[in-house]
């Protein structure tokens, strides 16, 4: 059995502010361990529940945040950026993926909540309000991929226990505002997603993939005129409010793809 690990950082032990998740920052070094920490954790407890190799996919800002010097002895890291597959990339290859250090949608009120850019006030998905759990767990079931676990805060947790039947989550904060939590220490978080990653691994043929059938419409709301004016300008992107854009089409992997320029697009306009 190969295991996929989905490695954000939002949703890590301990986090609470951009200070501890954003490169150059101070705190960063110090949170760059308990990154490493809670996706080790995982692997182990893949490993303990049955995998056979497990590979883990930075999925944070630059996506060169782990520090594969204290990595998993048996675990494989594809790190940097322009992937395929993005956040996802590795997934299509393995038979069950895991979401350590994930985070609540923009909107909720969930630790550093947002959903891919701080440029979207909203990502929705056929016509539902869309996680980056939401969008990644889409883009693994294209490949037939199920979602076993989900780690990060209690509000992201609910969601994933409402959208993906059968999965286990390891609850590492709970969410008190944007900026604040009350946290495990790192050995008891540590210790909530082994064990949490074990009896997920165990069950694995249990899980069905989340699926969602084409065609695919994905509709994002911006921080202000000007953003979505610009985005609109992009082919198959139509303007349908004041701030708002959709694009929709049959291939989500596409669609997904777009999400990113226009999110990478709208961050330059002032």
């Amino acid at each position: 059995m190969r295991v996929h690990i989905s490695a954000d950082m939002e949703g890590i032990t301990g986090v609470t502010g951009h200070n501890d998740v954003d490169p150059g920052q101070p705190a960063y070094e110090r949170f760059r361990k308990l990154l490493t920490a809670d996706v080790n954790a995982a692997v182990q407890g893949a490993f303990e529940g049955g995998a056979t190799d497990v590979v883990v996919n930075e999925a944070h800002d630059g996506m060169r945040n782990i520090l594969i010097e204290d990595l998993h002895e048996r675990a494989e890291m594809i790190s940097g950026l322009h992937k395929p597959l993005d956040m996802m990339e590795g997934v299509q290859n393995c038979d069950l993926t895991f979401f350590i250090g994930y985070h609540a949608r923009a909107g909720e009120v969930g630790v550093l909540a947002h959903t891919l850019f701080g440029t979207f006030a909203s990502v929705e998905l056929n016509g539902e309000p869309a996680s980056e759990a939401r969008l990644c767990a889409t883009l693994a079931g294209l490949h037939g991929v199920p979602v076993g676990l989900v780690s990060g805060d209690d509000v992201i947790c609910a969601e994933a226990e409402k959208l993906f039947p059968g999965v286990k989550t390891a609850i590492v904060k709970e969410a008190i505002d944007t900026f604040s939590a009350r946290c495990l220490g790192p050995r008891a978080a540590a210790e909530r997603i082994r064990t949490a990653a074990r009896l997920a691994a165990a069950e694995c043929d249990k899980l069905e993939p989340y699926r969602i059938d084409p065609p695919f419409v994905i509709r994002l709301t911006l921080l202000n005129a000007a953003q979505a004016g610009t985005a609109a300008t992009l082919p198959g992107v139509t303007r349908d409010g004041p701030i708002s854009v959709s694009l929709a089409g049959d291939n989500f992997t596409e669609l997904y793809a777009m999400t990113g320029a226009i999110g990478t697009i709208a961050g330059t306009v002032q």
